[in-house]
This record gives C-alpha cells, sequence and structure tokens, in this order.
C-alpha cells in the first residue's frame, strides 16, 4: 500500500480514531516508510523477550516497544533487525534506544528510536507482551494500525487506505 501520514492526517484527522505521535524518533533502517497492525511490548533495558517476539513469522505488522524511553542501553542491534527482516516484520517502534545503526541502516526494515547508544541491555526476562502501552502522546494497542513515514507516526484503531 502507497501512503503518505501528511494524507492520511488531510483524510481523517477529524475522526476520533486517528492518533498522531510526538515528533520524538529517528529513523533507521532502509525503509522509510512502512505500515502494518501492532504488537505491542513491554520492557526496560531487558531484551529477551524481543528476540522471542521476533522469531515469530508475521506478516505485515510492527513491533512497538516501550522501553521506558531509557538511554542507558540499546534494546535492538543488528542482530534483532536481521531476525525481523527473515520474519517478516515491516517494522519496530522503539522507546528507547538501538545498536550497530550503521549495519541497520542497510536492512529492509523500518525502525525509529529515540537514539542509538552502544552498550547491549540486560537478559532478566522481566517483560509484558499486548499490552496497552502510551508514549510520545500515543496509546498503542496490539491489532491496531500503524503507519510511519519520514513525516511521522500515526495510529488508527482502522485501516487507513
Amino acid at each position: 500500500m502507497t501512503f503518505t501520514t501528511a494524507r492520511l492526517c488531510d483524510t481523517y484527522s477529524a475522526h476520533q480514531n486517528l492518533q498522531i505521535a510526538e515528533p520524538m524518533f529517528q529513523s533507521y533502517g532502509a525503509k522509510t516508510s512502512f505500515s502494518g497492525q501492532i504488537t505491542t511490548l513491554k520492557t526496560f533495558e531487558d531484551n529477551v523477550l524481543i528476540g522471542e517476539v521476533l522469531q515469530e513469522k508475521v506478516e505485515h505488522r510492527v513491533l512497538v516497544i516501550d522501553g521506558g524511553g531509557s538511554h542507558r542501553c540499546a534494546l535492538i542491534d543488528a542482530d534483532l533487525v536481521n531476525i525481523a527482516v527473515n520474519n517478516g516484520w515491516a517494522g519496530i517502534i522503539v522507546n528507547g534506544c538501538i545498536r550497530d545503526a550503521e549495519q541497520i541502516a542497510k536492512l529492509p526494515i523500518g525502525i525509529r528510536a529515540l537514539h542509538t547508544h552502544p552498550l547491549k541491555s540486560h537478559k532478566k526476562d522481566h517483560s509484558d507482551r499486548d499490552l496497552l502501552i502510551s508514549f510520545a502522546g500515543v496509546n498503542f494497542k496490539k491489532d491496531n494500525f500503524l503507519y510511519a513515514d519520514m513525516d511521522g507516526i500515526i495510529v488508527s484503531d482502522a485501516m487507513l487506505s
């Protein structure tokens, strides 16, 4: 599907089901535009469940990770992004940091994160999946629809065309 978030906003901004994320994310990954249904994950400086979720074969899905906005370590690295690409993930949104940005920039997936950080995350296995998570002024809910491009990120409870 070809879209721009600007056109989607022009068409749907009067609808109550449209949310627009605050412009706080940087773009990583070779795809600057991506969309899909949301899978949510809440964690803090721990990427065990992230790796497990990205192992799942999916179509048209975006993993939205609430990492608590931590700037103390990276939740995503090139190895995890390669797994995501190989399993069909359209994109990943990280309320936190990534690492291996140079390698990730060459991979065919959309990635949005706050920043980069060279330190890997912990392995505590303290995470939750498919919860309602909120950051950047948006409520991210499992199976809602996310659209991202260089203008921003929007979320809707219905598919937009």
